[in-house]
């Protein structure tokens, strides 16, 4: 289904509703600029990780096209477990795994409490700008703790510049973007709204310290197009 959830006056901020869930894979491909090209980078790095055995888990899996994908290229017996708290996603995570009779586990679960196992792969995907920022910076040292030697975090978010100038030309090259995907302006002024105190992104720098604060020993930029970029943390 077409993307229109914001053609029309919004009334509370952006949550992951039924509304959202049933558009959220057009959605994100037409709001998140090299889409596709993330996902793949994301999959390459895990595939290279997971050996027979291997734990995966993906925070905030939406509708699971991510574990999708990794588990269409899978050689080896590993696990892999999507959590989010929208119902509404998993909804639709499960029938598309259903499916295609993908052995994934999708469960409703809050990832800032959930009891993990050892990992060996951990992948969040445009989750940690909607956390907190003190909560946040606590998830990532857990995700940290929870990884084995050499183990990797994956993670992509939406960026913010400190320059003020530049930060506003990014944010206008994004909007172009987004335009030339067929969005009106009113639906990208609509949006933003919905997001405003929702979604509080991190500079590269900033997520590229929180990492190593939190116990991983390097990480960098692996993709990045204006202001979002994909992550590996390695332990």
């Amino acid at each position: 289904m077409n993307d229109k959830v914001f053609t029309k006056p919004i009334k509370k901020q952006f949550e992951f509703d039924e509304e959202v869930a049933a558009v959220f894979d057009d959605m994100l491909a037409r709001s998140v600029p090299f889409y596709k090209e993330s996902q793949k980078m994301t999959e390459f790095f895990a595939l290279k990780h997971l050996g027979e055995g291997a734990v995966l888990y993906d925070l905030g899996c939406s509708t699971a096209t991510m574990l999708l994908n990794i588990h269409r290229k899978l050689q080896v017996n590993a696990a892999l477990i999507g959590l989010d708290n929208s119902e509404a996603m998993l909804a639709q995570a499960r029938k598309k795994c259903e499916a295609y009779g993908a052995n994934i586990e999708v469960l409703n679960a809050d990832i800032l409490n959930y009891n993990y196992k050892e990992a060996d792969v951990m992948i969040s995907n445009y989750t940690l700008q909607f956390i907190r920022p003190l909560v946040r910076e606590e998830l990532v040292q857990k995700i940290a703790s929870l990884l084995k030697k050499e183990g990797v975090f994956l993670f992509s978010e939406k960026v913010i510049s400190h320059h003020s100038k530049l930060n506003k030309d990014l944010i206008e090259c994004y909007y172009d973007f987004k335009k030339e995907q067929g969005y009106s302006e009113y639906e990208i002024m609509q949006k933003r709204e919905a997001l405003e105190n929702v979604l509080v992104p991190y500079s590269e720098d900033e997520n590229i310290k929180m990492a190593l604060k939190a116990g991983f020993s390097h990480c960098e930029v692996v993709l990045r197009w204006a202001n979002f970029a994909t992550f590996i943390a390695i332990k």
